[in-house]
């Protein structure tokens, strides 16, 4: 089989929205070449540990890749790429050059082109994500592995959205505490909730592709008996008691659900958000405010920003 390599080029703050478009639209997996990472230090806590060649990169913006299977429906499948990704407009995001190219590629260079991205990465103190063909020993006695398949788009997994999503959950997390997900992709939050001493996990997704592909992760890392997966618009209809909500999602979302995230959170129980780009850092802090919460915690990395907040026993003003 022949594959089209699809490439859009963009900015940084439409990584995570356009990946999951490229997601939902069926796409094996999503490549991220952003100039960033060629300046990163490779022996630093966290990181990929793997050479990248600064030639794959964008001088300017970030290159965002993924694989569709060349047959008849190709055409109308990049047609419906191109226009929910120009939809990304009506949350005021930059999409930057927004050039989309297409470079067809056999089955053997399209298998050569997955393996030279994923390599193990160091998310957190605790936790290593590695693609499921891997080799990897534990490099200490407390290290968690998570397990992810590449055609689960396991190249959000390294991104700094993620990473600053798990850092928190790995801070904050109490032993068999429930947990909700609120956007849970390619299941990758909730893994590390689950696998990090949490009881039980609700994953939300409106998309029934996030939803069945958190499901085969789960069972990767032998945890579906924790996770429960359901296809489920943010927290709509959701009436229950959690002791943690998270979500790295769209900053825009993440403010229309505040106030239902307090509504399901247990008394001091913990909002972690991400997905946040800096320009927009204060609106959300303002919401989660509104809605009663308190900010106990601002981690940033790069361009993007993770905010950690508390539910206090009364909304400010009660």
């Amino acid at each position: 089989m022949n594959w089209s390599e699809i490439s859009i080029h963009t900015t940084n703050e439409a990584v995570e929205p356009i990946s999951n478009i490229l997601h939902e639209t069926g796409a094996s997996g999503v490549v991220i070449e952003d100039p960033i990472d060629l300046k990163k230090d490779r022996e630093s806590l966290f990181g990929e540990v793997y050479e990248l060649n600064p030639a794959d990169y964008p001088e300017e913006g970030v290159y965002i890749k993924a694989y569709l299977p060349v047959n008849s429906s190709l055409d109308e499948t990049v047609d419906g790429i191109k226009q929910a990704i120009n939809n990304l407009r009506v949350y005021h995001i930059d999409l930057g050059k927004n050039k989309v190219t297409l470079n067809e590629i056999n089955e053997e260079e399209w298998a050569t082109a997955w393996k030279k991205y994923y390599k193990p990465v160091k998310i957190s103190e605790k936790i290593t994500i590695i693609p499921t063909w891997e080799e990897y020993e534990n490099a200490s006695s407390d290290e968690v592995i998570i397990e992810l398949d590449p055609g689960m788009a396991f190249g959000t997994g390294t991104h700094p959205t993620t990473m600053l999503s798990i850092q928190a959950i790995e801070q904050y997390i109490n032993q068999n505490a429930v947990v909700i997900d609120v956007g849970c992709g390619s299941g990758v939050l909730s893994i590390a909730a689950g696998r990090l001493g949490a009881k039980e996990v609700y994953a939300f997704d409106l998309d029934d592709i996030a939803v069945k592909s958190t499901q085969i992760n789960t069972r990767l890392n032998n945890i579906e008996d924790k996770v429960i997966a359901k296809q489920n618009n943010l927290l709509d209809h959701v009436d229950m008691q959690a002791d943690m909500i998270v979500s790295n999602i769209l900053a825009e979302i993440i403010v229309r659900f505040a106030a239902d995230a307090w509504e399901n959170l247990k008394p001091n129980g913990i909002f972690i958000t991400s997905g946040i780009i800096q320009a927009k850092k204060q609106m959300v802090t303002d919401e989660l405010q509104q809605a009663g919460f308190k900010i106990i915690d601002i981690n940033e990395m790069e361009d993007w920003v993770s905010i950690v907040a508390k539910k206090t026993e009364k909304k400010s003003g009660a």
